[in-house]
C-alpha cells in the first residue's frame, strides 16, 4: 500500500512534469507481464522436454552467467548509448528469447534462450537508468524509480496468474501468444514515447561516470567486499531464494490437481507483498535499524517456509507462501535503505558499491536455481522450500550475531 501511496503522492508532486516517466512506466508494466508469463512457464517447458530439475536448474542459473558477462561489455561499449537504442535492443532480443523458448527442444537450444533472458533484462534495467537521468532531476530519481518499480511489481503480479490461468496439462502456445501480445504492447507504447520525446524536458547529461579500469576496479571491488560482507551476503540469499521460487514454485503450482486453472495464485501469493509490505517498513527499522530489520525478516519469513514441505493442501501452501513472503518483504527495502545510506556516506564509490550489489544478486540467481533443481530432484518440489527455509534461517542468525551495528565505508 505504500507504494500505491507513494505513486499517488509522486503524480500529485510533479503531475504533467513526468507525462514520460508514466509512459515509460506502462512500457514497463507490459513489458513485466511478458517477462513473468515467460519466467512462470521456463521451467515447466524445460522439464516438459524431459530434462531433470538438475539440468533446468543449471540451465536458468547460466542467464545470470551471460548477463554477468554482459554486464561487463555494456560498462565499455554502451556507456554513453542513449535509452532509444538500448530500449529497442532489449525489445529485439526479448522477441529472440520467446522464440527461442517456444521452439527450443534440446539443452544447446535452451541454453542459447537464456542468454537472450540474461542479457535482456540487462538492457531494460540500463536503459531505464538512462531514461530517468535524461527526463528527471538528480533530486527526483529515487521517487522515479519508486513509480517505476510499483508498475513492474503489478506486472509480475499478473504474470503469474494469466500464466497460471492459460496452462492446461502441458504448456502449449496459449501463453508464449499472450506473452507476445504483451511484449508488442509494450513496444507500440515505446514507439509512442519516442514520438512525443521532444515535448518533455531532457537534462543535461554531461558529467558521466569515468570507468578506472579493470585492475583498479576489482581492487577497490575487494576492498569494499570486506567491508560490506555481511549485508552483500544478505542480498545473495535473498535472491537465492526469490530464484527458488521462480524456478520451483511453478512446478509445485502446476502440481495442484484441485487447483490447477487458479495454480498462479501461488506465485501470485508470493509476489503480492512486495506492493504492501511498505507501509510498515519505516516504522519497524526506526526501532530496529534497517540490518536488523532485514536479518528479522529474513528470519521469521525462513521459519515459515520450513514447514511448506510438510503440508498437503494447496490452499495451506497459497497461504504459508503469503505470509513468508510478507516477512521477507520486510527485508528488501530495509536492505535497499542501507545501500543508499552507504552510497551517501561514501558517495564517490556509488557506482561501486552498486556493482557490488548486481555481483552478489548473480551470484544468487546462479546458485538458486542450480541448487533448487538438484534438491528437487532428490526432495520432491514442497520440501525443496523447506531446506532453503533452513538455510534461510541459519544464515539470518549467523548475520544477526556478527554484523557489527554500524558499518562504516572507510577504505
Amino acid at each position: 500500500m505504500r507504494d500505491l501511496r507513494h505513486l499517488m503522492l509522486h503524480v500529485k508532486t510533479y503531475g504533467r512534469a513526468h507525462q514520460a516517466l508514466y509512459l515509460l512506466s506502462l512500457v514497463i508494466l507490459f513489458w513485466a507481464v511478458f517477462d513473468g508469463i515467460t519466467t512462470y512457464v521456463t521451467p515447466l517447458v524445460l522439464t516438459e522436454s524431459g530434462l531433470s530439475k538438475t539440468a533446468m536448474g543449471l540451465i536458468i542459473g547460466s542467464s545470470s552467467v551471460f548477463g554477468a558477462g554482459f554486464d561487463f561489455l555494456m560498462c565499455k561499449l554502451f556507456k554513453n548509448s542513449h535509452y532509444r537504442r538500448v530500449f529497442l535492443g532489449m525489445f529485439v532480443v526479448s522477441a529472440l528469447y520467446l522464440l527461442a523458448l517456444a521452439t527450443a527442444k534440446t539443452f544447446w537450444l535452451f541454453l542459447l534462450a537464456m542468454s537472450f533472458w540474461g542479457v535482456y533484462y540487462d538492457l531494460k534495467n540500463f536503459g531505464s537508468f538512462d531514461f530517468v537521468a535524461r527526463f528527471t532531476k538528480t533530486a527526483e530519481h529515487s521517487s522515479s524509480f519508486g513509480v517505476m518499480t510499483v508498475f513492474q511489481a503489478a506486472g509480475y503480479l499478473l504474470a503469474p496468474l494469466i500464466a497460471g490461468w492459460l496452462i492446461s496439462e502441458t504448456v502449449g502456445n496459449a501463453p508464449f501468444i499472450a506473452a507476445g501480445i504483451f511484449l508488442l504492447a509494450a513496444f507500440l507504447l515505446m514507439l509512442v514515447l519516442m514520438g512525443r520525446e521532444s515535448s518533455y524536458l531532457q537534462q543535461d547529461l554531461s558529467g558521466q561516470y569515468r570507468y578506472r579500469g579493470l585492475f583498479s576496479e576489482l581492487k577497490l571491488w575487494r576492498r569494499l567486499d570486506r567491508v560490506l560482507l555481511p549485508v552483500l551476503v544478505m542480498v545473495m540469499i535473498l535472491n537465492i531464494i526469490d530464484a527458488f521460487f521462480w524456478t520451483i514454485g511453478p512446478l509445485l503450482a502446476e502440481s495442484f490437481d484441485s487447483m490447477r486453472q487458479f495454480a498462479g495464485l501461488f506465485m501470485a501469493a508470493y509476489e503480492l507483498p512486495a506492493l504492501l509490505i511498505g507501509w510498515w517498513v519505516g516504522s519497524v527499522t526506526a526501532k530496529l535499524g534497517k540490518k536488523r530489520t532485514a536479518f528479522l525478516g529474513l528470519l521469521t519469513g525462513s521459519s515459515l517456509l520450513v514447514f511448506l514441505g510438510y503440508q498437503t493442501s494447496p490452499l495451506l501452501m497459497v497461504i504459508t507462501v503469503f505470509f513468508s513472503s510478507m516477512l521477507m518483504s520486510l527485508a528488501w527495502p530495509a536492505l535497499r535503505a542501507a545501500f543508499a545510506d552507504y552510497i551517501a556516506e561514501a558517495g564517490k564509490y556509488e557506482k561501486e558499491i552498486e556493482g557490488l550489489e548486481d555481483f552478489y544478486t548473480n551470484i544468487g540467481y546462479v546458485i538458486g536455481p542450480a541448487l533448487a533443481g538438484f534438491l528437487a530432484d532428490h526432495l520432491g518440489n514442497a520440501k525443496t522450500f523447506s531446506v532453503i527455509g533452513i538455510v534461510g534461517v541459519i544464515t539470518a542468525l549467523i548475520l544477526w550475531k556478527m554484523t557489527p551495528k554500524k558499518i562504516v565505508v572507510s577504505i
